[in-house]
């Protein structure tokens, strides 16, 4: 809606996953390079924690993009399912026909898989997002598919992403198991408020932003203040921020817009600046409408 106004090539802030637009912060950064490591050095298990919002799900695309051609990778984007449906789920992502298989011969066909991927010279890894969800059978379940090894090196690899709760759930006795075979751990960490400068600029200037700084150093005091430095709400804020001033016809975003924005997505108001969000939501409304309007 306000890409032609504001001259960019693609929305800087939408919420979707977009491996273009993601930032190599430090922990990012980090985080992508040690998996990047574990794998090609075949180290097993290796987990990321991170709370929602912080970028968890576009490391992991970013991850699968950045794999080699020796790597074949099974990816499970929701593991909220039975120990039948997830063993057919990995079965399938190797591209293992099952039909009316039982769980021995369908194990059997993982395993066999498993070794002709080997054979090859493939590298195999499971990837796991959203792994808080997976059930206690679930991650037993996956770290017996772990078992099948050679002299020198697994025959699959596991990397799970997850929310802090995950960390919670194997801490438990009956888990422990599994927790001595993570060999490394990543945490993604919100943005720091110079952070929040850097993944701004960089999402501009990947939609195409040339017109320098968009955001006034109010605006982008208060954003971060709101946003608590998570990047999904930033996103979100940004982008209501965008429209307001679209609507409006401003060519930069000031700390009124964001304000609004604010009140609009989290529902309160800041106390010094009440007087700028009454009835913010009926504002974005108003603007998004005048936008149509000054479309035409």
């Amino acid at each position: 809606m306000y890409e032609q106004f504001f001259q960019f090539k693609s929305p800087p802030f939408a919420i979707t996953p977009n491996t273009k637009f993601f930032c190599e912060l430090k922990s990012h950064a980090d985080a992508l390079n040690t998996l990047l490591y574990c794998i090609n050095n075949g180290e097993g298990f290796v987990k990321v924690i991170g709370e929602v919002g912080t970028g968890k799900t576009l490391l992991c695309r970013k991850l699968l993009d950045s794999l080699g051609e020796n790597v074949i990778s099974a990816y499970i984007p929701n593991p909220n399912l039975t120990p039948q449906e997830l063993r057919k789920a990995i079965a399938s992502e190797l591209g293992i026909k099952h039909r009316q298989s039982d769980n021995h011969a369908l194990l059997e066909k993982i395993n066999n898989q498993l070794i002709a991927f080997h054979q090859d010279n493939k590298r195999i890894v499971l990837i796991v997002d959203e792994a808080q969800s997976l059930s206690d059978e679930n991650l037993e379940n996956i770290r017996l598919l772990t078992n099948l090894e050679t002299e020198d090196s697994k025959l699959l690899q596991v990397i799970l992403f997850g929310q802090p709760e995950l960390d919670t759930r194997l801490n438990q006795e009956h888990l422990r198991q599994l927790k001595q075979r993570i060999v490394f751990s990543c945490y993604l960490p919100v943005l720091s408020r110079d952070e929040l400068e850097d993944y701004l600029l960089h999402r501009l200037i990947i939609a195409g932003h040339t017109k320098g700084n968009l955001f006034t150093k109010s605006a982008k005091a208060l954003l971060y203040r709101a946003s608590k430095g998570v990047p999904r709400l930033v996103n979100i804020l940004s982008h209501k921020a965008l429209l307001i001033s679209y609507g409006k016809g401003q060519e930069q975003i000031d700390r009124k817009a964001v304000a609004i924005a604010v009140h609009d997505t989290l529902g309160f108001t800041l106390a010094a600046h009440h007087r700028l969000i009454i009835g913010s939501s009926l504002i974005l409304i108003a603007t998004i409408l005048f936008a149509l309007i000054y479309i035409r």
